[in-house]
């Protein structure tokens, strides 16, 4: 059973920037995708950012290229999502998923994601 927290929420100005965290915990899986999705009130989930935790290049929403990056450190079993140029647009809760039989291949489709954190509330003002 895959155990993700995430941290680093907060609120900021647009324009600033912010760093979330989603340390993973009790997994058997030596390669997986996590990924970085996001909701705000009234609308639907929608998947940010993803990768796999193998190899390979990660994917991104349109609404976010060229402003966000996603990482990992192996060794701490820790995702970030670095968040630059934020707009008020941005802001939803996010949350931390993992699909440990991804097989590689990478995507946004959050329903696949079979384990979730509890999210972390980024607001961003105007």
């Amino acid at each position: 059973q895959v155990k993700l927290v995430e941290s680093g929420g907060g609120s900021v100005q647009a324009g600033g920037s912010l760093r979330l965290s989603c340390v993973a915990s009790g997994y058997r899986y030596s390669a997986y995708c996590m990924g970085w999705f996001r909701q705000a009130p009234g609308k639907e989930r929608e998947g940010v950012a993803a990768i796999y935790t193998g190899a390979g290049r990660p994917v991104f929403a349109d609404s976010v290229k060229g402003r966000f990056t996603i990482s990992q450190d192996n060794a701490q079993n820790t995702l970030y999502l670095q968040m630059n140029s934020l707009k008020p647009e941005d802001t939803a809760m996010y949350y931390c998923a993992a699909e440990t039989n991804c097989g590689g291949w990478v995507h946004l489709i959050y329903n696949k994601y079979n384990f979730w954190g509890q999210g972390t509330q980024v607001t961003v003002s105007s």
